[in-house]
């Protein structure tokens, strides 16, 4: 009687190996040598008092336990179990079907035993084990170029397959609950997927596991040769039948004496074995491989000493040509760091005058109605205070009277300063995204532009040193610019120096002066401040690159003023050391003579 849900005959083991149809002549043999069976496995002519057993097995686990091409029970387990119940005297009935389905049918009662069971102390709370048949090995397995593991250990983390409710099933999740277990209904399935490239690796009996991979052509599946566990197995029986567990462990003792169990093994586990080359093939492969070999290292020995020399020649050459590919490739890199500078000040600036226009419209609001909220308070404090006299304190809002009459008024206050901040930032955003050139006029003296700076910043200077001088240099000669753009550039530089000072003992200078060898006319801002870290004057024209976060600083005044002077064709030029003070030259070209 064969089980129903057997898989169909392409899922079922081949036994077109010529050492697999040996193995299986000779388990023929040994049937045909006890009392004819029937077709069912139990022996003909049978007493009517045997006792009949039902024995469980998995369909698709070769060579120990399979159904072969025509669906009947096969494999060293059946073989086994036919020689082990003719000893005992027990009539056995096969069922192989999937492995989960099987393990549930010895729980329910629906079979009597199992020939086939990985031991474990769980299991034996459960089932009856008898001695075991054999000692199991199983490996892990994996795709070919995968990272091989050497433990169950080493695969945390990682998507494992292995047989539902096996026994690698039990001992995942119970001892290495951080590997993610990935269950399929037979051995077949496991490798199918994991060949398939579903999930990392898979868990197995070693033996079975090559056998199906040789069979099922999965020629890109491998197993590691470190064994992931040893276990024993052999019969199981229901919890408390032991009985039948008795009987089955005394026939499996009486066919190992008498040597029949060595030679079911023999045919059938080892149909995996290489056999090794015979003496012939030793001396044909011998001829084969060490004479071409010998040939081959010959024409290796004077190609060598040819390509030496070649090599000494190009190896000059390349080191040339590796030098100069260097100064290349510097010279390019230079190249790509300013193309991207440009390229994310242009971004940058079509970025900012969007984001400037959308933050001023709603800060003039807020702005204006902070100032009536501001006189509103001032007129009604008296009123307020009035009522808090007659009725005692009172709550406005969430808080007492008491304490928001002085809380207001520096809300209001605080508000208005950080809305004219904004107003501030977001003039500084118009400024540094104006994409329009300046108007450009001739004739334009520097000297009367520096003037005008130090004047209109004249009240922060005062504040912020006790010495400042002002060296203007006579017979300058004009420049072409925009006075007004100009002085901003100076006024920033200056506020700069101010905020630099750490007390007015320390000096500010403005000069200007002509540096002949670039035909430029210079303007000089020199304070005896802090200084700035070497590591950052790369980076002080950069927008919203600041070091006075702290202190209210944005950021936008030296990237707006060093493009107000790139328009007028100049260059800011910094030289600072801490704790030594900062020198910022703008250094604009001068009109020729003739044409002032």
């Amino acid at each position: 009687m064969h089980h129903a849900d057997a898989d169909p005959p392409g899922r079922r083991a081949s036994t077109g190996h010529p050492l697999l149809r040996a193995a299986l002549a000779l388990g023929c043999a040994l049937a045909l040598a006890a009392p004819a069976a029937a077709a069912d496995g139990a022996p003909a002519g049978r007493s009517p008092a045997r006792e009949r057993v039902i024995v469980g097995g998995d369909q698709s686990y070769p060579p120990y336990e399979f159904l072969d091409q025509q669906g009947r029970p096969a494999g060293f387990n059946v073989e086994l179990t036919r020689a082990v119940a003719r000893t005992v005297g027990l009539e056995v009935e096969f069922r192989l079907g999937r492995w989960a389905d099987m393990r549930r049918a010895l729980e329910a009662g629906e079979i009597d035993a199992l020939q086939g069971m990985s031991y474990s102390e769980e299991r034996a709370k459960e089932v009856d084990f008898t001695p075991p048949s054999l000692i199991v090995h199983h490996a892990i397995f994996a795709r070919k170029g995968d990272r091989p593991v050497r433990s169950l250990a080493d695969l945390a983390g990682k998507e494992v397959l292995v047989l539902r409710d096996g026994i690698m099933h039990d001992t995942l999740r119970r001892e290495h609950p951080e590997v993610k277990v990935v269950p399929a209904d037979t051995h077949a399935d496991v490798l199918r997927q994991l060949a398939a490239g579903r999930h990392d690796y898979a868990v197995m009996a070693k033996l079975p596991g090559l056998y199906l991979v040789r069979e099922l052509g999965l020629s890109n599946l491998t197993a590691m040769d470190q064994p992931a566990a040893v276990e024993r197995y052999g019969f199981a029986v229901r919890r408390g039948n032991e009985a039948l567990a008795g009987r089955l462990a005394e026939g499996l003792a009486i066919v190992r004496n008498t040597g029949e169990y060595q030679a079911m093994a023999d045919a059938w586990l080892g149909v995996l074995e290489p056999r090794g080359p015979t003496a012939q093939q030793v001396v044909r492969w011998g001829a084969f491989v060490v004479i071409p070999l010998v040939l081959l290292l010959a024409t290796m020995a004077a190609w060598s000493r040819t390509l030496h020399r070649q090599v000494t020649r190009r190896t000059a050459d390349l080191t040339r040509e590796i030098a100069e590919r260097k100064q290349k490739e510097e010279e390019l890199r230079a190249n790509q760091l300013q193309l991207l500078q440009a390229d994310k000040m242009a971004a940058l600036g079509v970025l900012v005058s969007g984001v400037a226009h959308e933050i001023n419209n709603p800060n003039g609001l807020i702005l204006l109605d902070l100032q009536v909220l501001d006189d509103v308070l001032r007129d009604a404090t008296p009123i307020l205070d009035a009522h808090a006299r007659d009725h005692g304190d009172y709550p406005l809002g969430s808080l007492r009277w008491s304490r928001l009459r002085d809380a207001l008024p520096r809300m209001i206050s605080d508000a208005l300063d950080a809305s004219r901040r904004v107003k501030r930032i977001v003039e500084d955003l118009k400024d540094f995204a104006r994409q329009e050139s300046p108007e450009l006029r001739d004739g334009v003296s520097i000297d009367e532009v520096a003037r005008t700076a130090a004047r209109l910043v004249e009240a922060l200077l005062k504040k912020s040193t006790e010495r400042f001088e002002l060296a203007l240099e006579r017979g300058l000669p004009p420049i072409r610019g925009n006075p007004q753009r100009l002085e901003q550039v100076l006024v920033n530089l200056l506020v700069n120096a101010c905020q630099a000072l750490p007390d007015r003992s320390r000096g500010i200078r403005l000069r200007t002066f002509l540096d002949e060898a670039r035909g430029a006319v210079c303007v000089e801002v020199r304070d005896e401040g802090v200084g700035i870290e070497p590591a950052h004057l790369a980076r002080l024209t950069d927008p919203f690159f600041t070091t006075k976060r702290d202190t209210g600083g944005t950021g936008l005044g030296l990237a707006v003023s060093a493009g107000i002077v790139k328009e007028h064709g100049g260059t800011l030029e910094f030289e600072s050391a801490p704790g030594q003070g900062t020198a910022v030259r703008v250094v604009l070209p001068a009109a020729r003579r003739e044409a002032a």
